[in-house]
């Protein structure tokens, strides 16, 4: 026996003005035949989508026949709903069968037919906090870790063993743009790393000075400020400025001309994008940080010089006699190994953000925040093993 359903009462007068859609369904012997008629598209699939929900979840389904047709006009809302409808009732065990599709309709079914089979978690916010999450989420970093390193050390080998411009017709290094990237990087930053490591050294002697005066050991604050600025602070301060001052340059710069296409070009004509783009900067930064290094170091002992000298009594003389017993050649040259290994941090980080930035501005910018956040959480983490190394060997 066949019954008929309509999924309401003037669904003969919408098939007639075609301006929404139609769903006619008969059910006899286990076999649900379901008839579509009318416009299925994105504006007006919402008139019909609660009569396919509950197609959708009927029980008891042996076989589904789908007939479109009668459909106007199908597009991916419309393909999608009625694919949801099949997909549910095979799920059930039923036998699916759809028919009288256009050429057209048939691709956009096929092409919604592997999306309407992902499974989508119902609420994504369920075991957050579990277990299992925490654990996924930190084996995507160790991933994610793993691809960001990978592709530090591809551009790292390139610029060193690829900085030919041409490939495969010798060196051809600019000295040009090495020393233009020098200046840039160098000089232009000399001011503000001066000002900050003089502001730096004078508040390290002022507060050193401040606590040691309780105990009548003023002098002492020539000690900590030549240790702690020679052996750290000066190439930490000097690090962490040229990273968020020259690492979003670069990644800016080569960020940017991934976006206009301009390092596929320099493929097709034969150059080598490592060997123009990141080698100048790479030679720069590893000659210009060891010698802002310095020059802060100069700055900051400076600063503390000059507050010892208002604040404590100690005069510039006495500072320079006390400052060459406390140090050695070991305590500056402890900061000075640091700095090619930070500026190489900071150059490489910087150039893997800019290779991958995307087609947009929204991606340009969040890659240039990227590089500067990485490359001062790394400089600062390097410094650190470096300050566990020399203890390890009583450097």
């Amino acid at each position: 026996m066949l019954t008929k359903e309509r999924n309401d009462a003037s669904a003969a007068g919408r098939r007639e003005t075609g301006a929404v859609p139609v769903i006619d369904t008969q059910a006899g012997e286990g076999v649900l035949r379901v008839a579509l008629a009318g416009p299925w598209t994105t504006h007006t699939v919402g008139h019909v989508d609660a009569e396919m929900r509950r197609l959708a979840a009927r029980q008891g389904v042996a076989g589904l026949q789908i007939d479109l047709s009668d459909v106007s006009r199908l597009d991916t809302a419309g393909a999608w709903v009625i694919k949801r409808l099949a997909a549910a009732q095979e799920q059930s065990g039923a036998r699916v069968e759809i028919g009288g599709e256009g050429e057209t309709d048939g691709v956009l079914l096929a092409a919604v037919d592997d999306a309407i089979r992902q499974q989508v978690p119902h609420d994504a916010d369920s075991g957050r906090w579990g277990i299992v999450p925490a654990l996924e989420a930190i084996g995507r970093l160790v991933y994610a870790f793993r691809d960001e390193f990978l592709l530090g050390m591809h551009i790292l080998g390139a610029t060193i063993s690829g900085a030919q411009m041409k490939r495969g017709r010798g060196h051809g290094v600019n000295p040009a743009a090495i020393v233009h990237q020098i200046d840039r990087m160098g000089v232009g930053a000399i001011p503000v790393i001066l000002l900050m490591s003089a502001i730096v050294g004078a508040i390290v002697a002022q507060q050193g000075a401040f606590q040691l005066r309780y105990f009548g050991a003023e002098i002492f604050v020539v000690d900590l400020v030549g240790i702690l600025v020679l052996r750290e602070m000066g190439v930490l301060l000097t690090a962490i400025m040229i990273a968020g001052r020259s690492g979003s340059a670069i990644t800016a710069e080569i960020g940017s001309m991934k976006m206009r296409e301009e390092i596929d070009a320099l493929t097709v004509i034969g150059l080598n994008p490592v060997g123009v783009l990141v080698f100048p900067r790479l030679v720069a930064l590893l000659i210009a940080l060891p010698c802002l290094t310095i020059a802060a170091d100069f700055a900051a002992v400076g600063g503390a010089m000059a507050v010892s000298w208002y604040y404590s009594g100690i005069a510039p003389s006495a500072f320079i006699d006390r400052m060459r017993d406390a140090i050695d050649l070991s305590t500056i040259f402890a900061g000075l190994i640091k700095a090619p290994f930070m500026a190489l941090i900071i150059g490489v980080i910087a150039s893997v953000e800019g290779i991958k930035v995307g087609g947009s501005a929204e991606s340009l910018g969040s890659h240039v925040t990227a590089a500067v956040v990485k490359a001062i959480f790394v400089v600062i983490v390097v410094d650190g093993i470096f300050a566990i190394f020399y203890a390890a060997i009583g450097f």
